[in-house]
């Protein structure tokens, strides 16, 4: 019986959702509106942008909105604030895209 009870305990855990965590960013240049970048729909104001999704990678969310909105100031994944080295690597992407972009034409 406690076989049983514990096989359906971890069954449910393994099914249940993943949770949502909650992103906020500061943006260099405002702006608003809605940004759909990667997994996440950031409703924009001003020079802050506010998101909620389950991924799982907020690296890459951060990317993808600096790609899109420009730089990136300050980054918030659940209250937890993104470190300088860690907007440093997401601001980078917006220059290795507009690099790209350049080297291509």
């Amino acid at each position: 019986m406690i076989r049983r009870i514990a096989s359906l305990s971890i069954t449910l855990a393994l099914a249940a959702p993943a949770a949502a965590s909650t992103y906020s960013a500061k943006l260099t240049a405002p702006t608003s509106g809605r940004i759909i970048a990667r997994d996440i729909n950031w409703a924009c104001a001003g020079s802050s942008c506010q998101g909620v999704t389950s991924e799982s990678r907020p690296a890459v969310l951060c990317q993808a909105l600096a790609k899109k909105a420009g730089k990136v100031e300050g980054f918030l994944v659940d209250g937890r604030a993104f470190s300088d080295a860690e907007l440093g690597k997401c601001n980078a992407s917006i220059k290795a895209d507009t690099g790209k972009a350049a080297g291509g034409q």
